[in-house]
């Protein structure tokens, strides 16, 4: 990866079938931002997508994109990810996966997927947590 870059690692001695890399670094001297995690609330603190576990995790990457953007950062700045989904079905922590996962691209940045029993706001489903660094 380029310096002053969060840099990916893989390892061959892990499995080849996580859509994500094992780990990540970042430059020497870096700013972190550890972000809240971002709900799927519209600006006037509704509920976007109700229902909807992909329209809920595209609303959350959304403001997860705003949070990052006002604390100078990008997608690419993030070291790692929690994804939580509020279900015990494998079904639906896969939607909100995959809508995470396709927003990241290449940078496949370390990533927990979790199914939780209830998120905080009414409705809510998914919620997106990251942790990015900018260098200096």
């Amino acid at each position: 990866m380029t310096a002053g870059r969060v840099e990916l690692i893989r390892t061959e001695r892990l499995s080849g079938i996580a859509e994500y890399a094992y780990a990540a670094t970042a430059p020497a001297g870096s700013r972190y931002i550890f972000l809240a995690g971002a709900c799927p609330l519209a600006l006037d603190g509704s509920t976007a997508g109700v229902g909807d576990y992909a329209s809920q995790a595209e609303a959350a990457v959304a403001n997860l994109v705003t949070a990052l953007d006002a604390a100078g950062a990008s997608l690419g700045d993030v070291v790692s990810t929690r994804v939580l989904v509020a279900s015990a079905r494998r079904e639906d922590l896969g939607t909100a996966w995959a809508v995470v996962r396709a927003a990241f691209g290449d940078h496949d940045v370390p990533s927990t997927l979790l199914g939780v029993t209830v998120l905080g706001y009414p409705d809510q489903l998914v919620e997106v947590e990251a942790v990015a660094a900018v260098a200096p």
